[in-house]
């Protein structure tokens, strides 16, 4: 009788086990399917999938990998330069999983992993608008699932797709990224510039005045007073190794062509530098989440402005953020971002 109360409540157990976590999606022994790739045709490259992009220039191949299955969300991400890689994101495996977000890396063409075509007429929004929605539905995402992320570059290239294709969003994340070129310089230029010692100022200006942009000691100051203040702010060498590759390969061509060589705002002819889309995200209907951070080199006030723009928007400020907020304010940066997707996946969003 004893050893017959002893199954039953460890019955008992099991069964509330299963019933109360509702993050997995029981099986008839409470194993989660979300890693389970044994029904999916890219089992055998652990996710990754080479997509044919149809361009005017040919057909190229762009890198993709996914992580997870879950068939109500799926988080396509794009990173910034122009030109740089998923490796920005590869901190998501440290939070999404466990949440059983299904989500997407993805290098643009003429990054890293991508083909590298060289070819300046298809670095436009254009092409990349396009790309993206060739990437979309090569993988099955539409309006029931597609949650579409997107930081520096990414957040442009991000509202330039839903301000054609929101039809097909469930979700919007911009993070990082101001609504406008002219003033993400004037920000620069006018705010952060002057925070630096007048000295080590001067000397960048100089430097930039003599288009010395290839000057090692311009980098070094920049690294030194700049990006470890409003980029990632760790000491250079505490900076995880994914960032440390994401720079090591980040396609300086396309960098140059579409952001300019500055790192105060778009300089030269950057095709990007009169960049401008404010009056228009109130057309965007989409479910949004703005993601800023007071130390970013976007500013934050900016980005609350866009968030009250967007009919069903929502901002997240990370007080102790960068531009790559989500490593120096790690915490507060995933718990806003996976608030916002249950919300929306939930129909609760406010």
């Amino acid at each position: 009788m004893k050893s017959n109360a002893i199954i039953y409540l460890l019955f008992l157990s099991l069964f509330w086990a299963c019933k109360e976590n509702q993050n997995i999606t029981p099986t008839t022994d409470c194993i989660s399917t979300y890693m389970n790739y044994s029904k999916s045709k890219d089992q055998f490259t652990g996710g990754i999938n080479m997509i044919p992009i149809t361009t005017p220039k040919g057909t190229f191949n762009v890198w993709t990998k996914r992580v997870g299955n879950n068939p109500k969300i799926k988080v396509l991400l794009l990173h910034g330069g122009p030109g740089g890689t998923h490796e920005f994101f590869d901190c998501f495996d440290g939070y999404f999983p466990k949440e059983e977000i299904e989500y997407i890396y993805y290098d643009q063409l003429d990054s890293y992993y991508s083909d590298k075509p060289n070819d300046s007429t298809l670095w436009t929004t254009e092409h990349f608008v396009e790309e993206v929605e060739q990437v979309r539905k090569a993988l099955n995402m539409d309006s029931s699932n597609f949650y579409l992320y997107g930081q520096s570059w990414g957040g442009i290239l991000a509202m330039e797709y839903a301000l054609k294709y929101q039809k097909n969003l469930k979700g919007l994340i911009i993070s990082n990224m101001m609504s406008s070129a002219p003033e993400y310089g004037k920000y620069a230029e006018e705010v952060l510039g002057p925070q630096m010692p007048p000295e080590i100022l001067k000397e960048i200006k100089e430097l930039e005045a003599n288009e010395d942009y290839g000057n090692p000691r311009y980098t070094e100051l920049l690294m030194t007073h700049y990006y470890t203040k409003h980029a990632l702010r760790m000491p250079l060498e505490e900076w995880p190794k994914s960032i440390q590759l994401a720079f090591e390969h980040l396609n300086p061509n396309i960098y140059l062509f579409m952001q300019g060589p500055s790192e105060f705002g778009m300089a030269g002819n950057a095709t990007l530098k009169t960049w401008d889309v404010s009056d228009r995200l109130k057309t965007i209907n989409t479910p949004t989440l703005v993601i800023g951070a007071t130390y970013d080199t976007m500013d934050p006030k900016h980005m609350e402005w866009m968030a009250n723009e967007f009919p069903k928007g929502r901002f997240l400020l990370c007080p102790n953020g960068s531009h790559l907020s989500q490593y120096d304010d790690q915490k507060i940066y995933f718990e806003g971002l996976i608030s916002f997707i249950k919300d929306v996946n939930n129909g609760t969003l406010n």
